[in-house]
């Protein structure tokens, strides 16, 4: 893989089962110059399954951005290098983006090697809509930001995704509930592509009562898919139950007229009609 200048091939490799990695995968970890990975351990692993003897440097989110430079110094010596995490593609929820970018800006070639992806694989089981979705990485860890983050998108019509920890996945869930209606589906993957491998599709209120009754799926790496809102009726003689819950969690945090000012924003119901619903909650 000589050239003038060395490239960076950022290479997806299994996120569980080591038998799904590609031929290219493996053949583009034999020949580069040099292989920068999340874990140098954990990628040893992998490569000696596949008898892969090549040389191995750290590259982790807490020195990044100074190993960037060291690398794109050694690519403008000539030498190719391989960008691998602990698991599916770079980038995606792991290290790799300063590094990508100041090669893209130095003008030197970054080439994909397309393979598993723990957010694809989920989205392709979850048997909800994927013609439009978004990725939202991992949540913040505070129950209040989450509940916040919750809240923006408790009107969003598409489906959307989120990575969580086996520390979190509980306490995430709880918050959910607190903002999404119960019956909203949501789809709960873990440990993809290995033994324990589950994929369970269920409404919000049954999927945390899964989650708090069995242990088991508490523990491993987790993708939450979240079915979008059904589109919000503007019809002049009523407010929908999801309208009125966002009044109700945002009287929680503000004064009447900034929670109907909010609400108005936010779903497009008439002021009137909100400001109504706003009195009746304050009388219960």
């Amino acid at each position: 893989m000589s050239n003038q200048y060395g490239k960076l091939y950022v290479v997806a490799t299994p996120i569980g089962n080591l038998a799904d990695i590609s031929f290219r995968a493996i053949d583009t970890l034999k020949q580069v110059d040099l292989i920068a990975a999340e874990d140098t351990r954990h990628v040893k692993l992998l490569l000696n399954h596949y008898g892969i003897s090549n040389k191995v440097v750290s590259f982790h989110q807490h020195n990044e951005e100074k190993a960037a430079e060291t690398l794109l110094e050694k690519l403008r010596e000539g030498l190719s290098i391989a960008l691998v995490s602990d698991a599916g593609t770079p980038l995606l929820s792991d290290p790799g983006m300063p590094l990508v970018r100041r090669i893209k800006d130095a003008g030197l070639d970054v080439v994909p090697i397309p393979g598993a992806c723990a957010l694809i694989a989920a989205l392709s089981a979850a048997g909800l809509p994927v013609t439009q979705f978004s990725f939202e990485g991992f949540l913040p860890r505070t129950s209040s930001a989450r509940k916040a983050f919750f809240t923006e998108r408790l009107t969003t019509p598409t489906t959307w995704v989120f990575y969580e920890s086996s520390h979190r996945i509980l306490a995430t869930l709880q918050d959910m509930a607190t903002i999404l209606p119960a019956d909203r589906q949501i789809v709960i993957a873990r440990e993809l592509t290995k033994l324990h491998e589950t994929i369970v599709k269920a409404t919000l209120a049954n999927a945390l009562e899964r989650v708090e009754q069995d242990d088991n799926m508490r523990r491993g790496e987790f993708v939450v898919i979240v079915e979008g809102a059904t589109k919000i009726s503007k019809k002049d003689d009523g407010l929908s139950p999801e309208q009125i819950k966002i009044l109700t969690i945002l009287m929680r945090e503000c004064t009447t007229k900034t929670a109907v000012e909010m609400a108005v924003e936010i779903t497009g119901a008439r002021k009137k009609l909100l400001y109504q619903a706003a009195l009746d909650l304050e009388k219960t």
